[in-house]
Protein backbone atom coordinates (compact mmCIF):
# COMPACT_ATOMS: atom_id res chain seq x y z
CA UNK A 1 0.00 0.00 0.00
CA UNK A 2 2.80 2.40 0.94
CA UNK A 3 4.57 1.64 -2.34
CA UNK A 4 1.37 2.36 -4.28
CA UNK A 5 0.87 5.66 -2.45
CA UNK A 6 4.46 6.64 -3.22
CA UNK A 7 3.91 5.97 -6.93
CA UNK A 8 0.71 8.03 -6.88
CA UNK A 9 2.52 10.89 -5.14
CA UNK A 10 5.32 10.77 -7.70
CA UNK A 11 2.80 10.74 -10.56
CA UNK A 12 1.05 13.75 -8.98
CA UNK A 13 4.34 15.65 -8.76
CA UNK A 14 5.08 14.89 -12.42
CA UNK A 15 1.63 16.14 -13.43
CA UNK A 16 2.03 19.34 -11.37
CA UNK A 17 5.48 20.00 -12.87
CA UNK A 18 4.15 19.43 -16.39
CA UNK A 19 1.12 21.68 -15.82
CA UNK A 20 3.26 24.47 -14.40
CA UNK A 21 5.69 24.31 -17.32
CA UNK A 22 2.77 24.27 -19.79
CA UNK A 23 1.16 27.24 -18.00
CA UNK A 24 4.43 29.20 -18.05
CA UNK A 25 4.86 28.78 -21.79
CA UNK A 26 1.31 29.96 -22.41
CA UNK A 27 2.30 33.23 -20.73
CA UNK A 28 5.61 33.85 -22.49
CA UNK A 29 7.06 33.41 -25.96
CA UNK A 30 9.14 30.22 -26.02
CA UNK A 31 11.06 31.45 -29.08
CA UNK A 32 12.18 34.54 -27.12
CA UNK A 33 13.45 32.34 -24.28
CA UNK A 34 15.34 30.01 -26.64
CA UNK A 35 16.75 32.97 -28.54
CA UNK A 36 18.05 34.46 -25.30
CA UNK A 37 19.62 31.16 -24.19
CA UNK A 38 21.29 30.66 -27.60
CA UNK A 39 23.23 33.89 -27.03
CA UNK A 40 24.73 32.55 -23.80
CA UNK A 41 28.35 33.62 -23.27
CA UNK A 42 30.13 30.31 -22.59
CA UNK A 43 32.91 31.70 -20.38
CA UNK A 44 30.40 33.22 -17.97
CA UNK A 45 28.28 30.07 -18.17
CA UNK A 46 31.23 27.92 -17.04
CA UNK A 47 32.01 30.39 -14.26
CA UNK A 48 28.38 30.03 -13.12
CA UNK A 49 28.81 26.25 -13.27
CA UNK A 50 32.02 26.47 -11.25
CA UNK A 51 30.45 28.51 -8.43
CA UNK A 52 27.44 26.19 -8.35
CA UNK A 53 29.83 23.26 -7.81
CA UNK A 54 31.58 25.27 -5.07
CA UNK A 55 28.22 25.86 -3.37
CA UNK A 56 27.49 22.13 -3.38
CA UNK A 57 30.91 21.23 -1.97
CA UNK A 58 30.34 23.68 0.89
CA UNK A 59 26.81 22.33 1.43
CA UNK A 60 28.14 18.76 1.58
CA UNK A 61 30.79 19.86 4.09
CA UNK A 62 28.08 21.46 6.24
CA UNK A 63 26.13 18.21 6.27
CA UNK A 64 29.26 16.28 7.24
CA UNK A 65 29.65 18.54 10.27
CA UNK A 66 26.30 17.26 11.48
CA UNK A 67 27.30 13.65 10.74
CA UNK A 68 30.51 14.06 12.74
CA UNK A 69 28.48 15.49 15.62
CA UNK A 70 26.63 12.15 15.71
CA UNK A 71 30.01 10.37 15.74
CA UNK A 72 29.43 9.36 12.12
CA UNK A 73 33.01 10.12 11.13
CA UNK A 74 32.52 10.01 7.38
CA UNK A 75 35.48 11.11 5.23
CA UNK A 76 34.89 14.25 3.17
CA UNK A 77 35.39 12.33 -0.08
CA UNK A 78 32.83 9.66 0.89
CA UNK A 79 30.43 12.37 1.98
CA UNK A 80 30.82 14.25 -1.32
CA UNK A 81 30.15 11.07 -3.28
CA UNK A 82 27.05 10.35 -1.20
CA UNK A 83 25.89 13.96 -1.60
CA UNK A 84 26.29 13.82 -5.38
CA UNK A 85 24.36 10.55 -5.53
CA UNK A 86 21.59 12.22 -3.51
CA UNK A 87 21.44 15.06 -6.04
CA UNK A 88 21.12 12.52 -8.86
CA UNK A 89 18.30 10.67 -7.10
CA UNK A 90 16.42 13.90 -6.34
CA UNK A 91 16.46 15.11 -9.93
CA UNK A 92 16.60 12.05 -12.17
CA UNK A 93 14.97 9.24 -10.19
CA UNK A 94 11.96 10.90 -8.55
CA UNK A 95 10.04 7.63 -8.48
CA UNK A 96 12.76 5.93 -6.46
CA UNK A 97 14.20 6.69 -3.07
CA UNK A 98 14.82 10.40 -2.48
CA UNK A 99 18.33 11.74 -2.05
CA UNK A 100 17.95 12.64 1.63
CA UNK A 101 16.12 9.40 2.39
CA UNK A 102 18.90 7.38 0.76
CA UNK A 103 21.62 9.21 2.69
CA UNK A 104 19.73 8.64 5.92
CA UNK A 105 19.26 4.96 5.11
CA UNK A 106 22.92 4.16 4.35
CA UNK A 107 24.23 6.21 7.29
CA UNK A 108 21.89 4.45 9.73
CA UNK A 109 22.65 1.04 8.23
CA UNK A 110 26.43 1.42 8.64
CA UNK A 111 26.74 3.45 11.83
CA UNK A 112 23.50 2.63 13.71
CA UNK A 113 23.28 5.99 15.45
CA UNK A 114 19.48 6.08 15.54
CA UNK A 115 17.05 6.90 12.76
CA UNK A 116 15.59 9.84 14.68
CA UNK A 117 18.95 11.58 15.04
CA UNK A 118 19.93 10.97 11.42
CA UNK A 119 16.63 12.36 10.16
CA UNK A 120 16.94 15.31 12.55
CA UNK A 121 20.35 16.41 11.25
CA UNK A 122 19.22 16.00 7.63
CA UNK A 123 16.22 18.24 8.34
CA UNK A 124 18.33 20.77 10.26
CA UNK A 125 20.82 20.87 7.40
CA UNK A 126 18.01 21.77 5.00
CA UNK A 127 16.47 24.31 7.39
CA UNK A 128 19.83 26.00 7.91
CA UNK A 129 20.07 26.52 4.16
CA UNK A 130 16.51 27.85 3.99
CA UNK A 131 17.20 30.30 6.81
CA UNK A 132 20.11 31.85 4.92
CA UNK A 133 18.06 32.00 1.70
CA UNK A 134 15.48 33.99 3.64
CA UNK A 135 18.11 36.24 5.28
CA UNK A 136 19.85 37.06 1.99
CA UNK A 137 16.47 37.75 0.36
CA UNK A 138 15.56 40.16 3.18
CA UNK A 139 18.92 41.93 2.89
CA UNK A 140 18.54 42.38 -0.88
CA UNK A 141 15.14 44.08 -0.45
CA UNK A 142 16.98 47.06 1.04
CA UNK A 143 18.43 47.74 -2.43
CA UNK A 144 15.23 47.16 -4.43
CA UNK A 145 13.29 50.33 -5.23
CA UNK A 146 9.80 48.90 -5.00
CA UNK A 147 6.94 50.47 -3.04
CA UNK A 148 6.27 47.25 -1.09
CA UNK A 149 9.86 46.90 0.12
CA UNK A 150 10.21 50.61 0.86
CA UNK A 151 6.98 50.59 2.87
CA UNK A 152 7.91 47.53 4.95
CA UNK A 153 11.71 47.93 5.10
CA UNK A 154 11.89 48.17 8.90
CA UNK A 155 9.47 45.29 9.38
CA UNK A 156 11.47 43.10 6.99
CA UNK A 157 14.67 43.73 8.95
CA UNK A 158 12.90 42.96 12.26
CA UNK A 159 11.59 39.68 10.82
CA UNK A 160 15.12 38.88 9.61
CA UNK A 161 16.52 39.16 13.14
CA UNK A 162 13.58 37.25 14.61
CA UNK A 163 14.07 34.38 12.13
CA UNK A 164 17.61 33.80 13.42
CA UNK A 165 16.48 33.90 17.04
CA UNK A 166 13.52 31.55 16.40
CA UNK A 167 15.72 29.02 14.56
CA UNK A 168 18.29 29.14 17.38
CA UNK A 169 15.53 28.66 19.97
CA UNK A 170 14.08 25.66 18.08
CA UNK A 171 17.55 24.12 17.89
CA UNK A 172 18.03 24.62 21.62
CA UNK A 173 14.62 23.27 22.60
CA UNK A 174 14.30 20.24 20.30
CA UNK A 175 17.84 19.47 19.08
CA UNK A 176 20.01 20.64 21.94
CA UNK A 177 22.83 18.25 20.99
CA UNK A 178 23.31 20.17 17.69
CA UNK A 179 23.61 23.59 19.36
CA UNK A 180 27.45 23.62 19.36
CA UNK A 181 27.24 23.59 15.55
CA UNK A 182 24.63 26.34 15.22
CA UNK A 183 26.87 29.27 14.29
CA UNK A 184 29.32 27.15 12.31
CA UNK A 185 26.44 25.71 10.28
CA UNK A 186 25.08 29.25 9.92
CA UNK A 187 28.41 30.39 8.47
CA UNK A 188 28.63 27.48 6.03
CA UNK A 189 25.04 28.14 4.90
CA UNK A 190 25.94 31.78 4.27
CA UNK A 191 28.85 30.66 2.08
CA UNK A 192 26.58 28.22 0.20
CA UNK A 193 24.06 30.92 -0.67
CA UNK A 194 26.78 33.44 -1.47
CA UNK A 195 28.35 30.99 -3.94
CA UNK A 196 24.96 30.39 -5.55
CA UNK A 197 24.31 34.12 -5.80
CA UNK A 198 27.67 34.48 -7.57
CA UNK A 199 26.61 31.63 -9.86
CA UNK A 200 23.40 33.51 -10.74
CA UNK A 201 25.39 36.71 -11.21
CA UNK A 202 27.48 34.96 -13.86
CA UNK A 203 24.32 33.57 -15.46
CA UNK A 204 23.14 37.17 -15.77
CA UNK A 205 26.48 38.07 -17.34
CA UNK A 206 26.24 35.06 -19.65
CA UNK A 207 22.86 36.34 -20.87
CA UNK A 208 24.20 39.89 -21.17
CA UNK A 209 21.80 41.20 -18.52
CA UNK A 210 23.27 44.38 -17.06
CA UNK A 211 20.25 45.93 -15.33
CA UNK A 212 18.13 44.94 -12.31
CA UNK A 213 20.82 42.55 -11.05
CA UNK A 214 19.76 42.79 -7.40
CA UNK A 215 16.12 42.20 -8.30
CA UNK A 216 16.92 39.06 -10.31
CA UNK A 217 19.08 37.78 -7.44
CA UNK A 218 16.16 38.37 -5.06
CA UNK A 219 13.75 36.42 -7.29
CA UNK A 220 16.27 33.58 -7.47
CA UNK A 221 16.44 33.36 -3.66
CA UNK A 222 12.65 33.27 -3.37
CA UNK A 223 12.46 30.65 -6.12
CA UNK A 224 14.99 28.53 -4.23
CA UNK A 225 12.78 28.64 -1.13
CA UNK A 226 9.69 27.71 -3.16
CA UNK A 227 11.49 24.89 -4.98
CA UNK A 228 12.18 23.12 -1.66
CA UNK A 229 8.43 22.53 -1.21
CA UNK A 230 7.75 18.88 -2.16
CA UNK A 231 5.14 19.75 -4.80
CA UNK A 232 7.08 19.11 -8.00
CA UNK A 233 9.91 16.94 -9.34
CA UNK A 234 13.24 18.46 -8.30
CA UNK A 235 11.62 21.91 -8.11
CA UNK A 236 10.89 21.84 -11.86
CA UNK A 237 8.03 24.20 -12.58
CA UNK A 238 7.87 25.76 -9.12
CA UNK A 239 11.13 27.66 -9.64
CA UNK A 240 10.06 28.82 -13.11
CA UNK A 241 6.61 29.95 -11.94
CA UNK A 242 8.30 31.99 -9.20
CA UNK A 243 10.60 33.62 -11.76
CA UNK A 244 7.59 34.38 -13.98
CA UNK A 245 5.43 36.01 -11.32
CA UNK A 246 8.43 37.65 -9.68
CA UNK A 247 9.20 39.32 -12.98
CA UNK A 248 5.57 40.42 -13.42
CA UNK A 249 5.42 41.80 -9.88
CA UNK A 250 8.73 43.65 -10.03
CA UNK A 251 8.39 44.95 -13.60
CA UNK A 252 11.01 42.75 -15.29
CA UNK A 253 10.99 40.96 -18.63
CA UNK A 254 9.27 37.59 -18.17
CA UNK A 255 11.14 35.79 -20.98
CA UNK A 256 14.49 36.93 -19.64
CA UNK A 257 13.52 35.83 -16.14
CA UNK A 258 12.54 32.35 -17.35
CA UNK A 259 15.81 32.13 -19.31
CA UNK A 260 17.75 32.65 -16.07
CA UNK A 261 15.76 29.90 -14.38
CA UNK A 262 16.30 27.49 -17.27
CA UNK A 263 20.06 28.07 -17.36
CA UNK A 264 20.24 27.43 -13.62
CA UNK A 265 18.31 24.20 -14.11
CA UNK A 266 20.69 23.14 -16.90
CA UNK A 267 23.65 23.72 -14.56
CA UNK A 268 21.93 21.78 -11.77
CA UNK A 269 21.17 18.91 -14.15
CA UNK A 270 24.75 18.76 -15.49
CA UNK A 271 26.22 18.50 -11.99
CA UNK A 272 23.55 16.09 -10.72
CA UNK A 273 24.03 13.79 -13.70
CA UNK A 274 27.55 12.97 -12.51
CA UNK A 275 25.91 11.19 -9.59
CA UNK A 276 24.86 8.40 -11.97
CA UNK A 277 28.35 6.91 -11.55
CA UNK A 278 27.65 6.30 -7.85
CA UNK A 279 24.25 4.83 -8.66
CA UNK A 280 25.97 1.90 -10.37
CA UNK A 281 28.98 1.86 -8.06
CA UNK A 282 27.74 2.83 -4.62
CA UNK A 283 30.07 5.07 -2.58
CA UNK A 284 32.24 3.28 -0.05
CA UNK A 285 31.65 4.93 3.31
CA UNK A 286 35.14 5.50 4.65
CA UNK A 287 35.45 6.38 8.32
CA UNK A 288 38.18 8.78 9.44
CA UNK A 289 39.91 8.93 12.80
CA UNK A 290 38.27 11.43 15.16
CA UNK A 291 40.27 14.63 15.22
Amino acid sequence: MAKKNKKLLTALKVVISALLIYFIFTKINLEDVLSTIKKTHLLYFFLALFFFVVSKIIAATRLNLYFHLLNVLLSHISNLQLYLLGMFYNLFLPGGIGGDAYKGYVIQKKYEVGTKKVVSVLVLDRLSGLLLLFIFACLLTVKIEHVFFIQFKILILIVLVLSVFIFWFLNKKFFNYTLPLFWKSFGYSALVQLAQLISIFFILKALNIEENTITYLFIFLISSIVSVLPLTIGGIGSREITFLYGALWLGLDESTSISISMLFFIITAIVSLFGIFYHFKKPELVTVVNQ
